[in-house]
């Protein structure tokens, strides 16, 4: 039986999909649940597990092809017996499938008939041609043999409806030069290659939030030290009752959500002139993957005990490293947090994640020698301190806002309740 794979939905918001890699050609055998396709969309790349075990026959989607979710975008044999007479070498001279039926052309002096391949064509070393690309071979007259020298830009060299149009154009450079665009090896080592799918989409957004936002920051150290030494103690523990590390990161964002609660603009966004002040703390996390970033979305805040914050940071970013986020994840913040003091940087300006108005960057916390004042005088004494950095949009908060909420910030962080935690 034949079954076809459609385009599927990856999130309430999402309507098409663009093809980015497909982990197997035609005739190659896919078992059930393997993952055998990349797709993206405006909001996350995500590998799709085949819905059956079988042999691919047909891919009707191109590398780069944006399809409408729904769509076939590639069909799968599940029946042995059909892949077993496709692999005789004795059905060759037999008969066509009746699946694979000719196609009626009408004939011109100049041009031969355009047959559509069998199964078997498929499968050898000839090209395969999509239905598309057969039926506007079919509409202007070209044969097989046409067919056959024209390059593809497609995967593997696949012609695609782009080529057919290329050649129709300027007949000799569409089949003497292949309109693949691979990368160019320049003087001196250098060279250039196009953007990935998710590094496109990141430039897209970040400019996009330049021209839209006025950005403003500031910057301030908070002394981390009871929190370190509490992790310090208590590390240990934690990874034995929940499997994973304690960091800082819940402990921020229950500041945050201290914060955001006595100064609700920051937990807004604007429409115009329109302010929308948000019911909830949805908090986006700045997620560091394989060639670019993603920043899922840690949903009501301020409903979530610190253990359930732990469990839920923990979660969210395992799934998002391993591509298991999904779409619908990656929307709906009221503010954001990125860390890059995990990379060892102690100080940065980050760009504001659209539609918020503000967000946090966390840099690494380093034990420096401070002056400690107290009644009895000032001392010198170590201490583990952190930067953070606080980028707000102008057009809703002012200067006066924006250094209320970082120093709420900074004095929830440094007074932190650490008993009975976890």
């Amino acid at each position: 039986m034949i079954v076809d794979i459609i385009m599927p939905k990856m999130g309430e918001s999402i309507t098409e999909g663009t093809i980015l890699e497909w982990r197997k050609k035609v005739g190659e055998a896919i078992k059930k649940d393997e993952l055998f396709l990349e797709i993206g969309t405006d909001k996350v790349d995500s590998e799709i597990p085949s819905t059956d075990a079988g042999i691919l026959i047909e891919i009707c989607a191109e590398v780069n092809e944006i399809v409408e979710v729904g769509k076939v975008i590639a069909r799968i044999e599940t029946d042995e017996n059909a892949v077993g007479e496709i692999n005789s070498p004795s059905s060759t001279k037999s008969e066509t499938p009746k699946s694979e039926s000719k196609v009626e052309v009408k004939k011109s002096p100049t041009s031969p008939s355009v047959e559509r391949p069998t199964i078997l064509e498929k499968f050898s070393g000839k090209k395969f041609f999509t239905p598309v690309v057969m039926k506007l071979a079919q509409s202007h007259n070209l044969s097989m043999d046409v067919l056959n020298q024209i390059r593809g830009s497609g995967r593997g060299g696949r012609v695609s409806k782009k080529d057919i149009l290329n050649y129709l154009d300027k007949p000799s450079v569409a089949v003497e030069k292949s309109q693949n665009i691979p990368p160019v090896i320049l003087d001196r080592g250098e060279s250039t290659e196009e953007m990935g799918h998710m590094r496109k989409l990141i430039a897209e957004h970040m400019r996009k939030s330049l021209d839209t936002s006025t950005h403003v920051y500031l910057a301030t150290e908070v002394n981390m030290t009871p929190i370190m030494d509490f992790m310090g103690i208590h590390s240990d523990r934690f990874f034995q009752q929940e499997q994973f590390k304690l960091t800082v990161t819940p402990f921020i964002i229950m500041a945050c959500v201290q914060a955001l609660k006595s100064f609700p603009e920051m937990n807004a966004s604007l429409d115009g002139t329109t302010i929308h002040y948000h019911k909830h703390l949805n908090i986006g996390m700045a997620v560091a993957i394989e060639k670019g970033l993603m920043v899922p979305t840690l949903q009501k805040c301020e409903e979530k005990n610190f253990l359930g914050l732990c469990r839920n940071v923990n979660d969210i970013a395992k799934r998002t490293r391993s591509k298991q986020i999904s779409p619908d994840e990656l929307q709906g913040s009221t503010f954001s947090i990125t860390n890059f003091g995990v990379f060892n940087v102690t100080l940065g300006l980050p760009i504001i994640n659209q539609p918020n108005v503000g967000i946090l960057g966390i840099g690494t916390i380093r034990k420096r020698p401070v002056v400690i004042e107290s009644e009895s005088g000032d001392s010198i004494g170590i201490r583990s301190i952190m930067m953070l950095s606080l980028g707000f949009d102008h057009r809703l908060v002012d200067g006066a806002g924006g250094s209320q909420f970082i120093d709420k910030l900074r004095h929830a962080l440094e007074s932190f309740d650490l008993e009975n935690l976890f």
